[in-house]
């Protein structure tokens, strides 16, 4: 790995943030040349360069909506090359020059922005701001290749040693990262003005982050004896130390009366107002993205979820079936559940599960602007269960030119109750306190009844492989997955709990009872969808013709489920818990080592 840290001069793309306009953060942005000493000399330099870590570092829309299509949830058309055999390192992204800029801004940013002239206070919440985002990029880098070089200073281009070191240990870089995320909790202010949308690096986000992140290591640590970086137990078990930091993040918030979990008139709707609104709902989202089609900053996410050539996301069978019943039972327990047609497999459930994915009953405006009902467009989702929670309900939208202005939470409250919830139950501290402040009031929000369990369900044990037990665990794995549902949290969440090996589960969808029989999906009362072994001359008008006896097979041969994508190779490796790194980076830098089984 080879970085040029330029002492002087640095370039960067910022994005101006006014502290009290949506549309002025938007609209400005300037390319800059920073010469250090005549630069950073107010608050606004300091804000202005910070902002520009915000354009270059924060998650894009289509990173949050889509980033779980690499999941144990999702059958996507995508080529899964990661899981196959002839994995080649150079293709691993994450390790060239490039990718390491923003850590060189961040600690240009560190080693100049104290001569500004400003008070103590916002020094230290400029530093906390350049920290938090260190602690973001390192964890990042971390996830995907465990040990790495930790650089909290500008190196000299000069200084072959530091250029040319090998990796620090992933223990030592996650102390830095704790460090660093530590300081922004304690040091980054929150007010009215910062807190505009729910954008720019404030405490709360830096403590939401802490959670999340502490979530993550502690976890990972609990369920990989080793540390896939060497192949060699973890020097020290730090797991329940991480859990108790995630635990004292999510109280913190938890206790600031800040936010809640967003409601309206409507149960049916409110969780999905989270993501097809065009504004930030602050009540609950406490880290956003924010878009805005007058200022043209927008996204293509209906295309995304509409146009097979992005992948074809499609959940699960297996995932949908974890969704409860209106009641609090499980809808696996139910008798004859696996042969339930998925023109009733909706009613009496979780109201979420109507609101993430098309339903009998699901209405959206046509390219005229008439509403009417909708299918599953098997044309593009396999299974049957076709995502809409980031989708606007208007055709309209759906093509890759048609933009599209809903913002994007990062990061909700709701994720810190789980987050919560799910550190107290890996440490054996799950009580009814802690339910009832956390799942119960995600579930009744949900239109669900918020009880606990009275003892673990088989159907979620056999999911994860019976290699958890604990019932509260596991009624938070299926909180986790039925709550953050595309929210690119999943894949980090099956690496955390060393759960590889749900990559390779074949991709069930829909039941289907016999072949050649119509159905009504969409509830519109007239049938649109017919699986068959060979497509008809000429068929019945208004019904599409699904092929099945390729690479979409049913489970009985003439009914069953569709096994969808059944040629496609998926085969797990426990050396994949962390990436290559690349042999280009090896080969200017052979002291970088290469990953156990790489």
């Amino acid at each position: 790995m080879k970085m040029t840290m330029n002492k002087y001069v640095i370039t960067i793309v910022l994005m101006v943030a006014a502290m009290t306009s949506c549309e002025d953060f938007l609209s400005k942005g300037n390319p800059n040349a920073i010469d250090a000493p005549s630069y950073f000399k107010t608050e606004n330099d300091l804000e202005t360069y910070a902002n520009g870590f915000l354009q270059t570092m924060i998650p894009t829309a289509e990173s949050v909506a889509t980033g779980d299509d690499k999941s144990d949830y999702m059958a996507w058309r995508g080529e899964w090359q990661y899981l196959t055999d002839n994995y080649d390192a150079d293709d691993q992204s994450g390790w060239s020059v490039g990718s390491w800029e923003d850590l060189r801004n961040i600690n240009y940013f560190l080693a100049n922005f104290r001569q500004a002239e400003v008070s103590e206070e916002v020094l230290a919440h400029y530093e906390g701001v350049a920290r938090f985002w260190r602690a973001y990029f390192y964890w990042n880098k971390v996830k995907t290749f465990g040990a790495v070089p930790f650089y909290d200073s500008l190196i000299d281009e000069s200084d072959k040693e530091a250029l040319y070191k090998g990796r620090d240990s992933r223990e030592f870089v996650m102390q830095k990262v704790l460090e660093d995320i530590n300081y922004a909790c304690e040091h980054c202010l929150y007010d009215e003005k910062l807190a505009v949308n729910s954008v720019r690096i404030t405490k709360n986000i830096a403590l939401a982050m802490k959670a999340r992140i502490c979530l993550y290591e502690g976890t990972f640590r609990k369920y990989h004896a080793f540390d896939p970086s060497t192949g060699q137990p973890w020097t020290k078990d730090e797991s329940r130390n991480y859990l108790r930091e995630c635990i004292s993040a999510c109280e913190a918030l938890m206790g600031s009366g800040l936010y809640g979990l967003h409601k309206s008139d409507d149960k049916a709707s409110q969780y999905r107002e989270l993501f097809i609104s065009e504004r930030v709902h602050t009540d609950e989202v406490i880290w956003a993205r924010v878009y805005n089609t007058a200022l043209n900053v927008t996204h293509t996410l209906n295309n995304t979820f509409t146009n097979m050539q992005y992948g074809s996301l499609s959940l699960t069978k297996q995932f949908v079936n974890t969704y409860l019943n209106l009641d609090g039972s499980r809808f696996t327990d139910k008798e004859g559940y696996d042969k339930v047609p998925f023109t009733s497999e909706f009613a009496g459930r979780d109201l979420r599960l109507a609101q993430s994915v098309r339903h009998p009953g699901y209405t959206r405006k046509n390219e005229s602007g008439k509403t009417v009902n909708y299918a599953p467009d098997f044309v593009y989702c396999v299974t049957g269960y076709h995502p809409i929670k980031w989708v606007i309900d208007d055709a309209s939208l759906d093509k890759n030119t048609s933009p599209c202005g809903t913002c994007i939470p990062i990061i909700r409250y709701a994720e810190v109750l789980l987050d919560y919830a799910e550190a107290k139950a890996e440490l054996g501290e799950m009580d009814a306190e802690v339910w009832n402040r956390t799942i119960r009031p995600l579930r009744e929000r949900a239109g669900v009844s918020g009880d606990m369990p009275t003892s673990a369900d088989p159907y979620m044990q056999q999911y994860f492989l019976d290699t958890v037990t604990d019932m509260y665990v596991l009624e938070v794995r299926r909180e986790r997955g039925v709550e953050l549902l595309l929210e690119d949290l999943r894949y980090d969440d099956v690496m955390r709990w060393s759960m590889g090996k749900l990559f390779e589960q074949p991709w069930y969808g829909i039941y289907v009872g016999e072949l050649g029989k119509t159905y009504d999906l969409d509830g519109n009362g007239k049938d649109d969808v017919c699986f068959v072994e060979q497509k008809p001359s000429s068929g019945k008008a208004g019904v599409t013709y699904i092929e099945v006896g390729t690479e979409n097979l049913l489970t009985g041969g003439t009914q069953g489920y569709l096994n969808c994508y059944v040629n496609m190779i998926r085969k797990w490796d426990d050396k994949k818990y962390v990436r290559p790194i690349p042999t280009s980076a090896i080969n200017d830098n052979p002291a970088l080592g290469q990953n156990p089984g790489w």
